[in-house]
């Protein structure tokens, strides 16, 4: 943990989320850097522990710390990386149906961390700490296509700036069930953690603001719809809420409400995909267009439908 820090908010500021707060005086620091001490409790306002998600005013006193970088205590794997895009400076890979990112309870030495300790020998950014370092975003365990790690911590806050303005273009392709009353539709709704269920999301009031464009691209009549997702923000489960609060939720995804039809192909797993990925290379300033082809699953699921 570093020296505690201290800083006063000025004088007619507008209230704002503290971390944003903390990423505009301290740039040397990004956004996500800051929720991970807030996250930790190393955040004061006043004297008091203050929440991720509170707002801070003109005049108020903040005291803070970052959290320490530990040395990773997890051995590297090799394990085969389907590599899009890689210099120096950052890897974009297109993730298999099934890798977990981040190894936690349960997970064995097979997940994306264990691969990326071994593929970059030692090159990774250390800001993500010992559970995920280089990881700048995260997609799910079912989830395929374009993650973006970085080698040095100064891509890495520079990524995590991107992602956190949303200056970035997120696009994803997903297999819903029956098929949309429009050709396109944009899903405004705020998220939030459900009440009962406390490891799947809704969408209601209280949440934190979501926006999700779509676009239908195929439709196989009566049972899905190949539809094309941007996300403008990047709450868990995003794609899979908004698609779910419209009446088409994702094949495959039990969680939130897909069912089997009679005699329709069974998916092996939420059949989502990030698909392509536009952002500006922190260093070089070049505009990265990356794109990920489908997988093979997906491939065969729609060939599947279409023959039925």
């Amino acid at each position: 943990m570093s020296e505690i820090s201290t800083y006063i908010v000025p004088p007619d500021s507008r209230r704002e989320r503290v971390d944003k707060v903390l990423a505009h005086a301290f740039p040397i620091h990004s956004r996500v850097a800051f929720q991970r001490a807030l996250e930790a409790g190393l955040v004061k306002v006043d004297g008091k522990v203050i929440e991720q998600s509170d707002d801070v005013r003109s005049g108020q006193t903040i005291e803070f710390s970052m959290p320490g970088v530990v040395q990773a205590d997890l051995k590297p794997v090799d394990i085969p990386l389907d590599v899009i895009f890689e210099d120096k400076h950052l890897v974009v890979l297109n993730k298999a149906a099934g890798m977990v990112v981040h190894p936690g309870v349960g997970t064995g030495e097979d997940t994306l961390v264990h691969a990326l300790l071994a593929h970059c020998a030692g090159e990774l950014s250390g800001i993500g700490g010992v559970e995920r370092p280089g990881i700048v975003h995260r997609i799910d365990k079912d989830t395929t296509g374009l993650l973006v790690v970085a080698k040095t911590d100064e891509t890495h806050r520079a990524l995590s700036t991107q992602f956190a303005e949303r200056s970035l273009v997120k696009e994803y392709v997903a297999l819903v069930a029956g098929v949309p009353k429009t050709a396109s539709g944009t899903i405004d709704r705020a998220i939030k953690r459900h009440q009962v269920h406390r490891h799947r999301m809704t969408v209601g009031e209280g949440g934190r603001p979501s926006k999700t464009d779509w676009t239908v691209m195929e439709i196989f009549p009566e049972r899905a719809t190949l539809v094309r997702c941007r996300i403008h923000t990047g709450r868990t489960h995003q794609i899979r809420v908004h698609m779910k609060s419209i009446g088409h939720p994702i094949l495959g995804d039990a969680t939130y409400g897909w069912k089997q039809v009679t005699k329709q192909p069974k998916p092996e797993r939420v059949m989502l995909h990030a698909e392509h990925l536009i952002f500006t290379h922190p260093v070089t300033g070049k505009v990265m267009d990356l794109h990920a082809p489908l997988p093979a699953d997906f491939k065969k699921l729609i060939k599947a439908l279409k023959k039925k």
